[in-house]
């Protein structure tokens, strides 16, 4: 029986599922932060830490679940039902492999990892103890990522939607008993909170692997698992590497940023902090429409409908600008409020609702970047936006917050002005990649004559 076209599925039909599944991500990401605030600061910093390197982790993880799906998509759209079923097996197996290599590290030297981050000795007995269970079992967390991708790909968002949602119920819930130890429960601390984490993503594992085998209707090759073909592994590693890049590129500018913004002072660092968390619910709408459209595309390129794939990103893009611009402006008119939820102090309120303001220029040229740059890797063009983020991010973003912030003393305003060139800059150039249609001849998938 042949499997749904999900390249006739709206992109609202994709998208909702994927924007409440980010922001249950989002809202849930800090869990084990926030009940064990109620237990001790020492664990809630010990935990704070190691998640700050699992989260380093992770994105290397993200690679071969980026590969696959786009891979599964276009072959979808291109009827090839075995050879996607193929790529998604492969792709599990890769990622089971080289996610279990890193697990096996962080447990090994996990007190060397975390000496590394300067540490106060007494927090390193519960970083180490949670590092332990929760990177030791972090290959885990890379099957979920790479099953939910390629579920993502198959149309069925509502799955990974529905098991976020019940993989957070879990996790809050074991938290509850083994931080608060209700109806005589020990109370196990950090240890307890590291297995619950650990225990929620293996049920969410299961449940993702489930679903997909039932969804794939038998289009899965077991023989896949052990037996790669070469041209699955090149084409998996040739989308991924270069995506893993872009996205290692990113997150190692925006430390050194907030390098410069620590030089401005301890205010500083907390504005940025607040201002960015409720950032997040702009950006958010972004990121939905984005991995919406990267699906849709994936599978109109393979089925050679490029016509409609460069349409696609257009309208998605238009979208994608018409939300970030409305909810900025709303979020701005806002500003003394949301940043009175997380603070009092006057000084951190008028700064915030400033960049504030100055977020309303911002998110729609981000829009551009989330938006376009998915349909370009979606449509097989991998390294020409890894080429432009890395020196509009280092080049731009990184060396403007330097010479705005702090040489010319314009502070985290200076800083903003920087990230809003750097979007937008990025932003023009894909748009012209787009436009340009070089992408038309990039595709992986094979004619199936």
């Amino acid at each position: 029986m042949a499997l749904k076209s999900t390249k006739n599925m709206s992109l609202l039909a994709l998208t909702w599922p994927i924007f409440i599944e980010i922001f249950l991500h989002m809202l849930m990401g800090n869990a084990d932060t926030l009940m064990l605030s109620q237990y001790s600061d020492n664990a809630v910093a010990a935990v704070g830490v190691s998640n700050q390197i699992l989260a380093v982790v992770i994105v290397m993880f993200g690679f071969v679940a980026t590969g696959s799906a786009i891979l599964v998509a276009q072959n979808l759209g291109a009827e090839q039902e075995k050879e996607a079923g193929a790529i998604a097996v492969t792709s599990l197996s890769i990622n089971l492999w080289f996610s279990v290599v890193l697990s096996f590290l962080l447990f090994l030297f996990s007190e060397k990892i975390l000496a590394l981050m300067d540490l106060p000795p007494e927090l390193m007995g519960e970083a180490q103890l949670y590092m332990n269970v929760v990177g030791g079992l972090i290959f885990i967390q890379a099957l979920i990522m790479t099953t939910g991708a390629i579920l993502r790909s198959y149309g069925f968002t509502k799955d990974t939607m529905y098991v976020t949602i019940g993989m957070n119920i879990v996790n809050v819930i074991a938290n509850y008993f083994v931080i608060f130890g209700p109806f005589g429960f020990p109370v196990f601390g950090v240890e307890g909170v590291a297995f619950a984490t650990a225990g929620s993503r293996l049920i969410g594992f299961i449940v993702l692997l489930g679903l997909l085998i039932k969804r794939s209707e038998g289009s899965l090759p077991k023989g896949s698992f052990f037996r790669y073909h070469k041209i699955h592994v090149k084409n998996l590693l040739s989308i991924g590497i270069p995506s893993a890049g872009e996205h290692l590129s990113y997150n190692t500018s925006q430390m050194a940023i907030t390098y410069f913004i620590a030089q401005m002072g301890t205010i500083a660092i907390t504005t940025k902090v607040y201002t960015q968390n409720i950032m997040m619910l702009i950006f958010l709408f972004s990121i939905a429409i984005g991995q919406g459209t990267q699906i849709l595309i994936g599978h109109y390129i393979g089925a050679k409908e490029t016509e409609r794939a460069y349409h696609r990103c257009l309208k998605s893009l238009k979208l994608a600008i018409a939300i970030s611009l409305a909810v900025a402006v709303v979020v701005y008119a806002s500003s003394n409020f949301l940043l009175g939820i997380f603070t009092d102090n006057a000084t951190i309120i008028a700064q915030g609702s400033m960049l504030l303001l100055l977020t309303v220029v911002l998110e729609p040229g981000r829009a551009f970047n989330l938006v376009v740059i998915n349909s370009l890797r979606a449509a097989g063009d991998v390294k020409f936006p890894v080429y432009i983020g890395i020196l509009s991010m280092w080049g731009i973003a990184v060396t403007l917050a330097w010479f705005l912030g702090l040489y010319l003393d314009l502070g985290l305003v200076g800083v903003w002005i920087a990230f809003m060139v750097d979007e937008w800059l990025r932003g023009i150039f894909m748009l012209f990649r787009w436009r340009s249609r070089v992408w038309v001849s990039k595709a992986f998938v094979k004619d199936s004559s």
